[in-house]
């Protein structure tokens, strides 16, 4: 049965009550939820296009400026006309745990405390390695990988203007 020109579509949901909107015929809300997903469907493709798009503007720039900030992940500003561009590149570790247990059954044959550096289910916290001594580190170090995170760009408004 085909529905009234005046019948709701997904634009309308949010502004209907729960409650009424429970209420409405089944195939209503049938053709309500496929049309839902088609624009949730839609909407996805959209934000992986936007935010191809900002990487491709955005991150040579943020690049340069964490290089600049000798940092390679982490958060960097500029701007861009009157808006504050904020890249974040968040750093991945992944840890070796075979090499891992090998450095600290070393350790601990030599009689120190690998707890004193490292987790008992061999997890190395990333702030935890990066307060160590070189020459402490640098026996961690064939078991440490390091990779980054997808880019994230927001446009804020300078001046508080939305």
């Amino acid at each position: 049965m085909p529905w009234p020109n005046n019948s709701p579509t997904p634009e309308d949901l949010p502004g209907i009550p729960d409650a009424d909107l429970a209420q409405f015929p089944v195939e209503l809300l049938a053709i309500l939820q496929r049309e839902t997903d088609e624009a949730l469907r839609r909407a996805k493709a959209a934000k992986a296009r936007l935010d191809a798009a900002l990487t491709i503007r955005y991150a040579t720039r943020a690049a340069e400026e964490r290089q600049a900030r000798a940092k390679d992940t982490g958060t960097v500003r500029f701007d861009d006309g009157d808006f504050t561009v904020v890249a974040d590149l968040p750093k991945r570790v992944d840890w070796d745990q075979e090499r891992l247990g090998e450095i600290v059954e070393r350790i601990r044959s030599s009689g120190d405390d690998p707890a004193q550096y490292v987790d008992i289910a061999i997890k190395l916290p990333e702030r935890k390695y990066a307060a160590w001594p070189e020459n402490i580190r640098a026996v961690f170090e064939p078991a440490r990988t390091v990779r980054t995170g997808a880019l994230k760009v927001e446009l804020l408004p300078q001046g508080g203007a939305a």
